[in-house]
Parts: structure tokens; C-alpha cells; sequence
């Protein structure tokens, strides 16, 4: 979870300035070649999905990292906008995507009665190592340039995401003769038991999938958007550069705290609580960035982003198994990664454009506030089903 820290958004900041001013690309042209990306990356999440299913999450990974670590190598000798678009395809697929979708989904196959609290740790660590990965990063391209530092990154999801498949990871329990949750069944010598749950196109005709892609997609559209354009966004509220890159850190410690809570709540509610208090949070840091200024209400504004993203990144690895099972959570997990990913593609347009039109920043964050609390209306009138056996 970590290391698709190269593919996230905040991972990508720190390239774009330095990129623009050696490419003699416009900041319209890069923003578009980052959005043309990230949705055509995001259309290969359910074979990504599929894959899992059929081959199991160490292959998946073992075969994403190869690919993840390559194309980062490549965008070092990008030259042109053409090929800074592959570059954004390939790392949006493999690295914001496909490596994100994997790891949590193998964690939900080792676990049931915790799995929350389980997927909650995975989502905190990775959160944390995402969230202070571009302040590395910064400074490698600061010393070295921004062609070493994403050759640099290459080799490091090389030497660290592969050997972690190929020697750290084991598909299921039974592979290696254990049991989910580290409990034997009651009756020694019954066989493994079989994955069960409900196949993607049943899933796909359920309210409660289309509630939780709602919340995940008005979060990734959101949270990427705001992010992406944070340093001119909190500067026209008063923060220095500086002020506004720090805002970084209350959202990370928000983040983690909310996954690991959200993760225990997870064992003990339903997903649906998480999502609609998730969506709430979500909308009152939309409204409050309107009135953010330096001091305390710009950490307020970075406790809720954060703590909304957290509640977001524990509860969509624990919703999909807890309403569909484990037997097809790769495909249906996958969908939804399709979506989120293409919703996150829209985000930065949405905020540039609605500053464009007027001038200022709040009047479109007044707008997408919009977004979170129609989520949350969505899961509250969502059948919610049987959890899946």
C-alpha cells in the first residue's frame, strides 16, 4: 500500500512543476494528460480484479510491481506530452490502482471476524507512507532532478514490492495450512472451506454497491481535487506555500487514526454507519477549506479531509466482503476501483474549472459540497442485504 505512494496524486505534485518548465508543457496541457490517464488506467481495474480471482493476489502483485517499476523507469525519458500521458497511464493503472486493489483484497482473505480491523491497520500504514512519500520525493528532485528521482522510484518498487510477493505473501490461509482468523474449525478434520459469496453481476444489481461507489467516488473526486490544487487553493486564503504543504501532516495523523478506528467500528456496525459519517465529515471539510485561514481553522481543515479519507480507505476494503463474500471480491472490488479511479480523474478539472469561471475557489467548493451529502443519502435509503456467508 505503501509504495503506490509514485502512482497517488500527492506522489505526483511534486513532478509537475519542475516537468512543465523542461517539457514546455502548459499547466492545461498536463492537468488534461494527468485526467486522460488516470481514466484509462482506471478501465483496466476489473481484469485487474478478475485476475486476482483466478491467479491469486501474490501473482497479481509480483506481476504489477514488474510493470509498476517499469514505467516509472520510463518516465524518466519522457520527452514530450505524448509520452508523459503513457507515463500517467501506466502509473495510475499499476500503482493508484491495480497494486492499492491487490494488497487490501489479499488481507481481506486472511481475516473475517476481524477483517475490519485487519484492513484498518493495512489502510493506516499505507495511508501514512502515501501521505509522507512526497516529502522524500521532494527532496530527491530537489538535489537530483525529476528524471533520477522517478528512475530512483522505479528501482525502489523493484526491490521492495516484488521480493515482498515472492517471499512475503501467500494467496489464502490454506496454502500454507492455516485457517481465516487463525482458528481451526471445530471439527479437525473437515477440508478448507470453500470461498462463497456473490458473483459480480449479481452484485452490480444490489443498491448497497452503488451506495458504497457513490461515497468512494465523491471522496476520491473530491479529496484528489483538493489536494491537487491545495497550495493555490489555501494561498488564496492566506497560507504561505509553506504553510499549505504542512497542511499535509494533520491530514496524514486524521487519516490514520480514523482507519484504525474505522476498522475496529467495522467488527461491531455496519458499513453503512462508517459511510454516512464519512460522507458528513467529507462535506464539512468541502464547506469549511471556504473559510479556512492561518492557524488553527487550517488544521481543522486538514483533520476533517483526513479523517474522512481514512474512514473511506477502512470501510471500502471491509464493505465488499462483508455484503458479497470473498468467493468473487477481486472482480467486484475491481469494479469499484474503476469508478473510484475515474472519478478522482475529474476532481482537479472540476475545482480549476470552477475557479476559472469565478474568480475564487469557494463557490465551487459550495457546489461539490453537494456531492458527499447525496452519498450519504444514497446508503441511508439502500437496502442493506444478508451479509454474505
Amino acid at each position: 500500500m505503501a509504495m503506490t505512494a509514485p502512482g497517488q496524486t500527492t506522489g505526483v505534485s511534486v513532478f509537475v512543476d519542475p516537468m512543465i518548465d523542461e517539457l514546455g508543457v502548459s499547466r492545461t496541457q498536463i492537468s488534461t494528460s494527468y485526467l486522460i490517464g488516470t481514466l484509462l488506467g482506471a478501465g483496466a481495474m476489473p481484469f485487474v480484479g478478475k485476475a486476482i480471482d483466478r491467479y491469486g493476489p501474490r501473482t497479481v502483485i509480483a506481476a504489477v510491481g514488474a510493470v509498476f517499476g517499469a514505467v516509472l523507469i520510463g518516465l524518466s525519458y519522457v520527452t514530450g506530452i505524448v509520452g508523459l500521458t503513457a507515463g500517467f497511464v501506466g502509473i495510475r493503472m499499476a500503482g493508484q490502482g491495480a497494486l492499492s486493489l491487490v494488497a487490501t483484497t489479499a488481507v481481506a482473505y486472511w481475516f473475517d471476524r476481524r477483517r475490519g480491523l485487519a484492513l484498518g491497520i493495512t489502510s493506516a500504514v499505507g495511508t501514512a507512507g502515501i501521505s509522507l512519500a512526497p516529502m522524500l520525493v521532494e527532496r530527491l528532485v530537489a538535489g537530483i532532478g525529476w528524471r533520477q528521482a522517478w528512475a530512483i522510484e522505479g528501482v525502489a518498487v523493484w526491490l521492495i514490492v516484488v521480493p515482498l510477493a515472492l517471499f512475503g505473501i501467500r494467496n489464502r490461509p490454506a496454502d500454507v495450512g492455516q485457517h481465516v482468523d487463525g482458528e481451526a474449525p471445530a471439527d479437525a478434520g473437515a477440508a478448507p472451506a470453500e470461498l462463497t459469496g456473490l458473483p459480480l453481476r449479481h452484485a452490480l444489481r444490489t443498491g448497497v454497491f452503488w451506495a458504497v461507489a457513490s461515497c468512494l467516488a465523491a471522496s476520491s473526486m473530491l479529496t484528489t481535487g483538493l489536494n491537487f490544487h491545495q497550495i493555490a487553493l489555501l494561498g488564496e486564503r492566506g497560507l504561505t506555500p509553506v504553510q499549505a504543504a504542512a497542511n499535509f501532516l494533520p491530514q496524514t495523523a486524521a487519516a490514520l487514526l480514523a482507519t484504525l478506528a474505522a476498522g475496529a467500528l467495522l467488527d461491531r456496525a455496519s458499513p453503512k454507519v462508517v459511510l454516512v459519517g464519512a460522507m458528513a465529515i467529507l462535506a464539512c471539510a468541502v464547506l469549511g477549506a471556504r473559510l479556512v485561514e492561518p492557524g488553527w481553522t487550517a488544521v481543522a481543515y486538514g483533520l476533517l479531509l483526513g479523517s474522512s479519507n481514512g474512514l473511506l480507505r477502512a470501510v471500502e476494503s471491509a464493505a465488499f466482503p462483508y455484503y458479497f463474500g470473498t468467493a468473487h471480491l477481486g472482480a467486484i472490488r475491481g469494479c469499484a476501483h474503476t469508478i473510484t479511479i475515474a472519478a478522482s480523474a475529474f476532481g482537479p478539472l472540476a475545482i480549476a474549472l470552477g475557479h476559472e469561471v469565478t474568480g475564487r475557489y469557494g463557490a465551487a467548493l459550495l457546489a461539490l459540497a453537494v456531492l458527499p451529502a447525496a452519498a450519504a443519502l444514497t446508503v441511508i435509503v439502500a437496502r442493506e442485504p444478508v451479509a454474505a456467508d
